[in-house]
């Protein structure tokens, strides 16, 4: 059993890598594009806002509650390194950019 002092110092340490995600709603075809700072977490924290009915996207609110989950695909468009992660501008650049190509509104 892992001391919970060495688990929180652990996941301190973990490597954290920002991106850019999108998630598709396989039932309507709608898109959505967001940012993370952290890509391991992103998925987990949105499901949970979207469980919860709190999520301030309210189309991806109402596809979540009309489709459910199974309908949502989660999936890494863009990674970057954690030094040199766009910001400001370049980054709703950059999530401008993901957007038009995918079709997809903000998540």
């Amino acid at each position: 059993m892992i001391d919970r002092k060495e688990a929180i110092a652990a996941y301190r340490k973990r490597e954290v890598i920002p991106g850019i995600y999108a998630l598709h709603c396989r039932a309507t075809g709608q898109r959505w594009v967001g940012y993370s700072p952290d890509m391991s977490t992103v998925q987990n924290r949105l499901w949970f806002t979207l469980r919860l009915g709190s999520h301030p996207s309210k189309d991806l609110q109402a596809a979540w509650n009309d489709s459910g989950a199974d309908a949502l695909l989660f999936e890494t468009v863009e990674r970057f390194d954690a030094d040199k992660a766009p910001a400001g501008a370049a980054l709703q650049a950059c999530l401008a950019r993901w957007r038009g190509a995918l079709n997809a509104l903000p998540a």
